[in-house]
């Protein structure tokens, strides 16, 4: 029987939810480790290999947010059912006109709950921001959005959370990459690296360049830990050269994957992943 994989309340482009059996499948850890993402994005990786101690650290002050919420116990399962439930029959009788209100009301005082709404409703489930840090992302039309089973199966995503943090050391921490792997010098620990995909996607909080390439390879290989690192390998138009040129070094292992990411189905291709390995 195929092991449950816990998938995240918060949607992310690039989520690596069908990679997760391959990347717990080569992941060298004892209980003993600290479990560090300096990308944590979406966290399903981490989420799913449950470490005793963690570190997820992202740029993006809202996902940060909303995970420390339910850590502070300032957001539970009960709140979360409430509240999608009074504002998706807002949507029902709003429809567009609503999104775009919550959607004002979130880029004013940054709220979780809105932030999980507009996540669950928006077009495709992107995360999205303008160059002046504002959600930005159109309405994903779709009747009765906020169904019960789609409810409930959200509510079920954030008990799972909960129930990790009551056995687990879990810090959310926003904050970039470099002082995030600064702080583990001394640790003994597993480096879980999602950086965005250097000649693909940016959205202003996770903008990548080569320089920041170059500087992540330099800090990983200086923190002598074990680390893993998620890229692009290559699709049916391009390679990715940075694979063979800045990460040479590393044992390669590649997966077929297809995202579900595109206004248009056309655009939907699949894509070569890699995992990049220094053991």
């Amino acid at each position: 029987m195929k092991e449950k994989i816990h998938v995240p309340p918060i949607k992310i482009q690039g989520i690596k939810t069908k990679l997760v059996p391959l990347i717990k499948d080569n992941i060298i850890m004892d209980k003993e480790m600290l479990w560090v993402e300096p990308f944590m994005g979406s966290g399903v990786v981490g989420f799913n290999i449950r470490p005793q101690q963690a570190i997820f650290a992202d740029t993006n002050p809202h996902i940060i947010n909303f995970y420390n919420n339910i850590k502070q116990k300032n957001i539970d399962s009960y709140i979360v059912r409430n509240f999608l439930e009074s504002e998706g029959d807002k949507l029902e009788k709003g429809d567009d006109e609503y999104y775009y209100e919550v959607r004002e009301r979130f880029n004013k005082n940054h709220s979780s709950l809105d932030f999980l709404f507009l996540n669950r409703s928006c077009f495709n489930g992107m995360i999205r921001f303008n160059k002046n840090y504002k959600f930005n992302v159109p309405y994903g039309h779709k009747p009765q959005r906020f169904s019960k089973a789609y409810i409930t199966k959200i509510v079920n995503q954030v008990k799972y959370v909960e129930q990790m943090l009551c056995i687990s050391d879990w810090n959310f921490i926003c904050q970039s990459f470099d002082n995030t792997i600064n702080s583990i010098q001394e640790e003994r620990a597993f480096i879980y690296c999602d950086p965005p995909y250097i000649g693909r996607n940016v959205d202003y909080y996770d903008s990548w360049s080569e320089d920041e390439e170059t500087k992540l390879k330099k800090m990983l290989i200086s923190n002598n830990n074990y680390f893993m690192l998620s890229t692009w390998d290559h699709n049916k138009y391009r390679k990715n050269e940075y694979v063979d040129t800045l990460w040479g070094f590393c044992k390669k292992i590649n997966k077929e994957h297809f995202y579900y990411v595109g206004a248009n189905e056309n655009n939907r291709n699949s894509i070569v992943e890699a995992l990049l390995i220094n053991y």
